[in-house]
């Protein structure tokens, strides 16, 4: 017991994750951003108010684009073809999941994110003399966050 009271003293490192497009299977990336929600404000005045400002009140839930990050390998085009999908007005929608790692590899913290589908891809630029692997950028909208802790 002491032992792992002794573990939970330390903040995990943001270094160790993995991403899973619903199948199983980890993908690797080398970046995650746009966890985040966030409540619309709404403002409100009752009309026989003598207070002269605004109730402010929380309103509808506004999620992030998650933007996942990867290096670009020969012949690996799957989220074009996902892409091309949206472009053709068939969006498929999928759940990814985000596991945040802890030193031996358990999954720790999960962000799970509901309905996804992509809206953007960007390829990385190139350039003659830059000595750097290629990295694409893919975005996301999606219609739910759900964090859980493991």
């Amino acid at each position: 017991m002491a032992k792992e009271a002794e573990n939970n003293i330390w903040p995990l490192p943001r270094f160790f994750f993995e991403v899973d497009f619903g199948t199983g299977a980890a993908v690797p990336f080398q970046e995650v951003s746009g966890l985040d929600t966030e409540p619309q404000r709404m403002e409100y005045r009752h009309g026989n108010n003598p207070v002269f400002s605004h109730i402010k009140m929380p309103g509808m839930i506004k999620y992030g684009c998650v933007t996942l990050k990867k290096g670009i390998f020969k012949s690996d085009h799957q989220f074009w073809d996902w892409f091309k999908k949206v472009k053709m007005n068939t969006i498929e929608r999928k759940t990814l999941i985000i596991k945040l790692c802890d030193g031996n590899g358990i999954p720790t913290m999960t962000w799970t994110l509901d309905k996804a589908f992509p809206v953007k891809i960007t390829s990385s630029d190139l350039k003659s003399d830059a000595d750097e692997i290629a990295v694409e950028a893919i975005e996301f909208y999606h219609e739910g966050l759900t964090v859980s802790n493991q």
